[in-house]
């Protein structure tokens, strides 16, 4: 099971003190939020990117590094990146060849049942007011994607005028970054 070779060689990271060579405090180095998507390509290969070294940067992720709604979970965290931990600049990042652009939400909806959920399940959140559609649709273009986030983010009301925020595209085959729209100084 992974889960327990994880945690043996977590015993072992402590026992060894490996964990001192990360120490850093909780305010952002480079006083910025990335929020990005989850992709496995991209754990390793973003901060080699870019240059994020451990404590520069609060690393924020979903699938897609889509923010749909200006009250999300996402949103929460780089308002409290803002106000309380110092933040001054906000970047989204996409990647090409992201999963989320083909997600099918009627197909995703049949997995589900596939795997187990009730219809009635499904059909309860439906008159609960959850619509499969916006909440798991993909989009077409990355760059679409990350303008729509930048664009929540900036006319958010409750972030301050002075925040930069910023949209890029990452290759997650070769760590090409390309800028969708950077924040005026």
């Amino acid at each position: 099971m992974h889960l327990e070779e994880m945690l043996k060689f977590n015993e072992e990271f402590v026992s060894g003190k490996q964990y001192q060579q990360y120490e850093t405090d909780s305010i952002p180095n480079k006083r910025m939020v990335v929020f990005t998507c989850m992709e496995s390509r991209l754990v390793e290969l973003l901060p080699k990117a870019l240059n994020i070294q451990n404590g520069d940067v609060k690393m924020l992720k979903n699938a897609g590094a889509i923010i749909r709604k200006p009250f999300d979970s996402i949103m929460k965290g780089i308002l409290i990146a803002v106000f309380e931990l110092q933040a001054e600049e906000v970047v989204v990042i996409g990647h090409h060849d992201c999963g989320m652009s083909h997600v099918d939400p009627d197909a995703l909806v049949q997995k589900m049942e596939d795997k187990g959920i009730k219809k009635e399940t499904l059909t309860d959140l439906q008159h609960a007011g959850i619509n499969y559609f916006d909440e798991f649709h993909g989009f077409d273009t990355v760059e679409e994607s990350v303008m729509q986030s930048v664009s929540i983010i900036r006319n958010h009301p409750l972030l301050p005028k002075h925040v930069k925020v910023h949209g890029l595209v990452i290759d997650p085959h070769t760590g090409k970054v390309d800028v969708v729209t950077k924040d005026q100084d």
